[in-house]
C-alpha cells in the first residue's frame, strides 16, 4: 500500500468509527467493475453480497481493462478488485503511480500468470518461452489469449512484435476466458499441441494436467498479487463501505473452490459465494471488522440474517 493509500484509509477507518451517517448518499450505490475473468466474479460476488446484506446497491459492469481504468479516472467506476500485478504493471504506472487511481488494499497474493501448456506438450519439449519457436509448427504458430485489450494480451503482442523468442511471425488469438479454455479442453483431448494463458487461482490448474512456461517473468513477472483499486476521494466520501472493501482479502483455495462450483457444476456465481461464507462463517470477523450496516447497525448479524 502506497503513503497516500494508508493515509486515505486511516481517515476512511476514522470516519467509519463515527457512523455510516457520516457517508454521502451517493454511496448508497457502489459500483464495480468486471472484465469478465471468473477469479474476479468471485471476489465481486463477495463484495456484492456483503454490500447488498449491509444495506447498499451493488452494481457490476462488465467492461474491458482499459474502460475499468479509464472509469475509475473519471468517477464512473467505484471500485475495481481486479488490479493483477505486475501483469498490469502499464496500467498502475499510468493510473495509479500518478494519482489518478488509488490502490486501496491487497487482497490476494501468490498468484501465477503466465503462458502455460498441456502436460503432453511440457514433457514433449517445451519447458520455457525459448522453446515454443523449436515447434512453430505443432503449435500453428498461434498464442492463445483472453479478451481484447487484457495486459495480459498486450504483453504477448510486445514479444510477437519484438521477435521476442523467434516469435515475430507468430499470431496472438484473441477471445473470452471461457472461448479460450474451450480450445484449450477440445486441444487435450485430442491430444494437440497449444500455448495458452493460464493463471492461478482458477480451476483449470485442477481440471487439466497443465505446467507454466518458464523465461516469461520480464512480461508476466514470476508469482504476484491482486489489488483493490478506487477512484479518487472514495474512501473519504465513503468510509464504511470503503473500510469492508479494504477488509475483503481472499486465498487461493477459497477462490478455486467457488469457482470450481461455478464452472465444473454450474452453480451460480452468487449461490456459489453465499454457499462459501455459510460454510466459513469465520471469514465474516475479518471481513466486517469497524464496518456498520448502512443506516449504522450491526453488520455481523445483518450479514447472518441475509445467510
Amino acid at each position: 500500500m502506497t503513503k497516500l493509500s494508508a493515509l486515505l484509509l486511516a481517515g476512511a477507518v476514522t470516519l467509519a468509527g463515527q457512523g455510516a451517517h457520516a457517508e454521502d448518499a451517493a454511496c448508497t450505490t457502489v459500483k464495480l467493475a468486471d472484465p469478465g475473468w471468473t477469479d474476479i466474479a468471485v471476489t465481486n460476488g463477495v463484495a456484492s453480497f456483503l454490500l447488498d446484506s449491509l444495506g447498499y446497491q451493488a452494481k457490476v459492469d462488465t467492461l474491458s481493462v482499459p474502460i475499468i481504468y479509464g472509469g475509475l479516472r473519471d468517477a464512473q467506476v467505484d471500485a475495481f478488485l481486479g488490479n493483477w500485478m505486475p501483469a498490469q504493471q502499464s496500467y498502475h504506472d499510468k493510473f495509479v503511480a500518478s494519482g489518478q487511481v488509488q490502490q486501496l488494499a491487497k487482497n490476494l497474493e501468490g498468484t501465477e500468470f503466465t503462458l502455460a501448456v498441456p502436460s503432453y506438450v511440457y514433457d514433449g519439449g517445451v519447458k520455457s518461452f525459448a522453446d515454443l519457436q523449436k515447434y512453430a509448427d505443432k503449435f500453428d504458430r498461434k498464442l492463445y489469449g483472453i479478451g481484447s485489450g487484457a495486459p495480459a494480451n498486450q504483453s504477448i503482442q510486445k514479444m510477437i512484435g519484438g521477435n521476442e523468442f523467434g516469435l515475430g511471425d507468430w499470431k496472438l488469438v484473441e477471445s473470452g476466458e471461457q472461448a479460450m479454455l474451450a480450445e484449450v479442453g477440445r486441444s487435450v483431448k485430442r491430444q494437440r499441441w497449444i500455448v495458452f494463458l493460464g493463471w492461478t487461482p482458477h480451476p483449470m490448474n485442477v481440471k487439466y494436467d497443465m505446467k507454466y512456461l518458464a523465461g516469461g517473468d520480464r512480461y508476466f513477472g514470476a508469482t504476484g498479487s491482486v489489488y483493490t483499486l478506487t477512484r479518487n476521494g472514495y474512501a473519504q466520501q465513503c468510509p464504511n463501505s470503503a473500510r469492508l472493501l479494504a477488509n475483503l482479502s481472499f486465498d487461493l483455495p477459497m477462490e478455486n473452490a467457488v469457482m470450481a462450483q461455478v464452472l465444473e457444476k454450474n452453480v451460480a456465481n452468487a449461490e456459489a459465494v453465499k454457499a462459501w461464507i455459510k460454510a466459513n462463517p469465520q471469514a465474516l470477523g475479518k471481513w466486517l471488522d469497524g464496518v456498520k450496516t448502512r443506516d449504522g447497525g450491526d453488520a455481523l448479524s445483518a450479514v447472518q440474517a441475509r445467510l
